[in-house]
């Protein structure tokens, strides 16, 4: 039940969810890009000089639109792949194609060869959303090892506080016997109607306990209510919780050695301290690439197509007697645009290597500087706690062998008890010993049983204790 409906384990399963978004966020650093444009615009400039181009305003008009797609590899290398067309128009003389078809593809490339080349701002952020997923299942399952101990601790409280209320019922019960046949023996002339008096206080003392053992039941009742029930349930607090099974004892070997070697393996504290240390190498891995010199294997490649109405040449000696006559010599669509870019009839290409290197200490350095001290210090704080896990499993071993021994103890005890009860209650139907130490082997006979179950609870929890720790720290 609990599993399933304790809002402690609810709320954890949660964090491996944005965990893995979170990893996915990182991987999105390698999605490719698609880049679109579409522009359109016009410009009216006044005519200088005759070498302006035209009459007294020179017009060009331009719609172009762009297509592109940009990528980071996980080899830290990006690229980018850009197709451009445009059509231009103008009123100027000095062009020979109006309109103007433009077409044109580039492609650039870089790879780098050092910082960057094996571990990268995107590998980085990677690599500790990874550990971090991994801390949020082992929070996890430290959550479900808690909570179950924590069930499993409640449902001995409770059944402890059952069998106490039981206890407690068993002297009321005495009392009650003992004060009626008392109250036979004042009818008769036996005794004396003062004696009545220690009776009923005796009874009222008992009684007294076993309200206050139905107000603890109660208590520890919801303390595993809110443990294993969902509150948003109509009958939340008004189902009662009857435990089918009672404490009980069976003694249990412990291996301690064999249980500080499965903590050491197992805790997920020590899981989490680890996970820690991981994270930390990778930040130490990528300040260290940081801090290497940029050096960056570059290129780039493009070609490009024109096209549309082309006119006839510029005939510059009609410009200072009269105006400009031009004809169309021939036309090229689009499609011969497209042809020249990808055959490459206008290729044009660049390689080359770029280097930067930062004079003095840069933040990569001091950043790596205090990642390995943070290195070391972790380092310490995972052979603190390695001690710390062995010292507290030692410490709930020797917890489960004491409660054996209180056990047999309180069993003795109890035992002895109800054989000085009896004797007592001999005597004083004898009418060789008063009523007081009838009440008093009542009250040691009480106080026994109730111990004896204590100590069986402590048994019980002592063993769950010992399970959990072995698993996750106790909380």
């Amino acid at each position: 039940l609990s599993l399933e409906q304790n809002l402690g384990i609810q709320i954890e399963r949660i964090n491996p969810q944005i965990q893995d978004l979170s990893i996915l966020q990182a991987r999105s650093g390698w999605i490719p890009t698609f880049t679109s444009s579409l522009t359109n615009g016009s410009t009216n400039n006044p005519s200088t000089s005759a070498l302006s181009g035209g009459a007294s305003t020179i017009t060009d008009a331009r719609l172009s639109t762009q297509l592109g797609v940009r990528q980071v590899l996980k080899t830290g290398a990006n690229y980018s792949v850009t197709w451009d067309s445009s059509r231009a128009t103008s009123n100027s003389f000095f062009n020979n194609f109006d309109p103007q078809i433009r077409s044109g593809l580039s492609l650039n490339v870089s790879q780098p060869l050092l910082r960057n080349f094996k571990i990268d701002t995107v590998r980085q952020q990677l690599e500790v959303s990874l550990r971090d997923r991994e801390g949020a299942d082992v929070n996890l399952q430290s959550t479900i090892v808690s909570t179950t101990r924590n069930v499993r601790n409640a449902y001995w409280d409770l059944a402890y506080q059952m069998a106490t209320l039981n206890a407690a019922q068993q002297s009321l019960d005495l009392a009650r016997r003992l004060l009626a046949d008392n109250q036979k023996r004042v009818q008769i002339g036996t005794m004396a109607p003062i004696d009545i008096v220690e009776a009923e206080s005796e009874v009222a003392r008992n009684d007294e306990a076993v309200i206050v053992a139905e107000a603890a039941i109660k208590q520890a009742e919801d303390r595993l209510r809110a443990l294993i029930f969902d509150p948003s349930s109509p009958d939340f607090w008004t189902v009662t919780i009857e435990p089918t099974d009672t404490p009980s004892f069976a003694a249990q070997a412990v291996d301690v050695e064999a249980a500080v070697r499965r903590a050491l393996d197992n805790r997920t504290d020590i899981q989490l301290s680890k996970n820690d240390l991981a994270r930390t190498e990778v930040n130490v891995q990528f300040h260290r690439n940081q801090a290497l010199p940029e050096i960056n294997a570059e290129a780039s490649y493009s070609a490009s197509g024109v096209g549309g109405v082309q006119l006839t040449p510029l005939n510059l000696s009609q410009l200072p007697t009269g105006p400009v006559t031009r004809s169309i010599i021939a036309q090229r669509a689009y499609g011969s645009v497209l042809g020249d870019v990808v055959a490459g009839d206008f290729p044009a290409w660049t390689v080359g290597i770029s280097v930067a290197y930062p004079i003095g200490t840069s933040a990569s350095d001091a950043n790596l500087a205090r990642f390995r001290l943070q290195q070391q210090q972790e380092q310490a704080q995972l052979r603190n706690l390695e001690l710390q896990v062995a010292t507290q499993v030692r410490d709930l071993a020797r917890q489960v062998q004491t409660n054996q021994k209180r056990v047999d103890s309180a069993r003795a005890s109890r035992e002895l008890a109800e054989r000085r009860l009896e004797a007592e209650e001999k005597k004083f139907a004898a009418g060789i010993q008063t009523s007081f130490f009838v009440f008093q082997a009542q009250r040691d006979l009480a106080q026994s049983r109730t111990n004896f179950v204590r100590t069986v609870s402590d048994y019980a929890k002592s063993v769950v204790d010992f399970d959990a720790v072995q698993q996750a720290p106790l909380r």
